[in-house]
């Protein structure tokens, strides 16, 4: 009988070291998963940095003699602000006015030919144009000082899309290009939602005094497809807890 005991013991014994063995593979094939999870997210991430420092380096490069005479200023986030607003819209109007003109004229043939190189066309999900006003109300458009300067600022941004649609550069260029800035090219009005300081900060961050004239401005735009990319990954690592 004692025999039988211990035969018994020894096989629960052997039974509980299978399972732990068992148990210790899954928990290793689990933290293997996770890590290679983990790698994917490390290596979009520097993707990510790496095209979105390559493109800001040649932006700089192309329009670093021009950063001042046209007013704009390029940030780490790839927008290019024009900040004059005496030059681009008489106020309350959505007309571009004849100085800005000429600096678009100069402006949007380099801009899109970096932007539509095959260096950067595939890692690009959207290029905006944006419209931003001060919060001068713009009864014309409606009488809520939010919903008639939004109209306004949409009117803006469209206006410059069609002033690009309409410019030489763009009829000139190939279909596949044209195909492809329907589908990235947009424009978007923003009201007085996003005011800047004097250093043209989003007030919003820097906490500081809005800069009306600054405000009124119009922002070039660039979302990546790596961003994309990132928020999938992300979501991905979060639902398999």
């Amino acid at each position: 009988m004692k025999k039988n005991k211990e035969s018994s013991w020894i096989s629960f014994t052997d039974l509980m070291t299978a399972l732990m063995v068992i148990f210790m593979f899954i928990a290793i094939s689990y933290i293997v998963e996770v890590k290679k999870e983990q790698d994917k997210i490390k290596i979009i991430l520097e993707d990510y940095e790496n095209s979105k420092n390559d493109l800001y380096l040649t932006l700089q490069n192309e329009f670093k003699d021009d950063f001042e005479k046209w007013e704009i200023v390029l940030n780490e986030d790839l927008s290019i602000q024009f900040t004059n607003p005496d030059i681009l819209f008489a106020s309350g109007q959505k007309d571009l006015q004849k100085k800005f003109q000429e600096n678009l004229d100069e402006f949007l043939p380099r801009y899109f030919d970096i932007l539509l190189s095959p260096q950067y066309k595939e890692k690009i999900l959207e290029i905006r144009i944006e419209g931003h006003t001060d919060t001068v109300p713009a009864p014309r458009y409606d009488k809520d000082p939010y919903i008639g300067n939004t109209l306004l600022s949409q009117l803006r941004a469209t206006e410059v899309l069609k002033y690009f649609k309409n410019s030489d550069y763009h009829r000139n260029l190939d279909s596949q290009s044209k195909k492809d800035l329907r589908f990235m090219l947009t424009a978007n009005g923003l009201s007085y939602g996003r005011m800047l300081d004097d250093q043209k900060k989003l007030t919003e961050i820097s906490k500081n005094i809005p800069n009306n004239n600054i405000s009124r401005r119009v922002e070039f735009k660039i979302v990546t497809k790596t961003e994309e990319a990132v928020e999938k990954a992300i979501q991905q690592l979060k639902a398999q807890g």
